[in-house]
C-alpha cells in the first residue's frame, strides 16, 4: 500500500446495490481522501441513502468498497469503532437527560469521551440535567451531534441532519461541525437539500442521479472545469447554439442570462458574455434536470 493509498477514508470501484430487480446505486466509482468535507447530492430517489448505508455495512453490495481500510458488512463491528453514522430518522430516548445519554455513550463505545461530550454540550443551549423530550428539535439534533463528535472517529455520515431546523439552528449545526469536528485528518460526508448554505464549506461533492455517480469532483477542479457566462437576451441564440448544459437566468442585481459550459467554449462564444463563478445549485440542476427542462423558461 502507497502512501497515497494511506490517506484515503473511502474507496468505490463498480459498486452497486439492488433491492429486488431495482438498482438503487448502479456502478459507481469514488474516492474520499482524509481530511474533506463531501456534499452527497440528489434528487428523492436519487440513491443517497442507499449509498451511505453501505458505507456502513448497513446495505448489501456488488464491486468493491473499501471503507477505513475495512469491508463494511464483515467488519461492521470495527468499522464503527472509527466511523459515526446520524441516518436522517435518527432519534434520542425522550425519558433520557442529557447526562444520562453521555453515561450510556461512555460504557457503549470504547472511542467515547464523555468529557469531550460534555465540553461539546456547554457550546449549546443544551443543559446537562435537560430531559430529551423537553427540548426543541433545534436542540436535539445539537445534543446528538455533540455525542457523536464526542467520539475519536475518522469518518462521520450525515444523512439529512438539518431537517426541518430554522436558518439559525443549521447555521450552529454546520459551525460545530467544522469548529469542533474537522481537523484535516476527519472527514464528513453530509447528505442535504440545503446547497446554498452548505456549499462554502465542502471541499467536494459526489452527485448522484437516478443511482448513477455523474459528478465526483473538488470545488476547486469545480471552479476550474465548469464555465459560466453571463450575458444580454440579445445573444441568447447565439449562446444557446453553443450547446451550454444549462440556460439560467442571473439573480436579482445581476440582471440577465447565464449559459452553463463543461469546458471552456469557443472564444468567439465567450467574447459574447462575462465569465462568473458557477453555483452548486446550477451545476445540480445542469447535471440532474430532465433533457427538455430549461430553467430559461422559468
Amino acid at each position: 500500500m502507497t502512501a497515497a493509498d494511506t490517506d484515503l477514508l473511502v474507496s468505490a470501484q463498480g459498486l452497486s446495490v439492488s433491492y429486488g430487480s431495482k438498482r438503487a446505486v448502479d456502478d459507481i466509482s469514488f474516492s474520499i481522501p482524509k481530511g474533506r468535507v463531501v456534499g452527497l447530492l440528489g434528487h428523492n430517489g436519487a440513491g443517497k441513502t442507499t449509498l451511505m448505508k453501505a458505507l456502513v455495512g448497513l446495505a448489501s453490495t456488488q464491486g468493491r468498497l473499501d471503507v477505513l481500510g475495512l469491508d463494511p458488512v464483515r467488519q461492521r463491528v470495527e468499522l464503527l469503532q472509527s466511523a459515526c453514522y446520524i441516518p436522517d430518522v435518527a432519534i434520542l430516548p425522550r425519558w433520557a437527560r442529557v447526562q444520562d445519554l453521555i453515561t450510556m455513550m461512555a460504557g457503549l463505545h470504547p472511542r467515547f469521551s464523555a468529557e469531550r461530550a460534555r465540553q461539546l454540550i456547554r457550546r449549546t443551549s443544551v443543559k446537562l440535567t435537560d430531559k430529551v423530550k423537553t427540548l426543541s428539535k433545534g436542540m436535539v439534533v445539537q445534543a446528538h451531534l455533540a455525542l457523536v463528535a464526542a467520539i475519536d472517529a475518522r469518518l462521520m455520515i450525515l444523512d439529512e441532519p438539518t431537517l426541518g431546523l430554522d436558518v439559525l439552528s443549521r447555521k450552529a449545526f454546520y459551525e460545530m461541525l467544522i469548529e469542533e469536528w474537522c481537523d484535516g485528518e476527519r472527514s464528513v460526508v453530509i447528505s442535504t437539500h440545503q446547497v446554498e448554505e452548505i456549499e462554502s464549506l465542502l471541499s467536494d461533492v459526489l452527485m448522484l442521479n437516478e443511482g448513477k455517480l455523474v459528478l465526483s469532483i473538488s470545488l476547486e477542479d469545480m471552479d476550474r472545469r465548469f464555465v459560466a457566462l453571463s450575458h444580454d437576451a440579445a445573444v441568447a441564440d447565439q449562446m444557446a447554439a453553443a450547446h451550454p448544459l444549462l440556460r439560467y437566468r442571473t439573480g436579482p442585481g445581476a440582471g440577465g442570462n447565464a449559459a452553463l459550459f463543461d469546458g471552456p467554449p469557443p472564444e468567439h462564444v465567450q467574447a459574447l458574455g462575462k465569465r462568473m463563478r458557477p453555483s452548486l445549485v446550477d451545476l445540480f440542476v445542469a447535471l440532474t434536470r430532465k433533457p427538455e427542462l430549461d430553467r430559461t423558461q422559468f
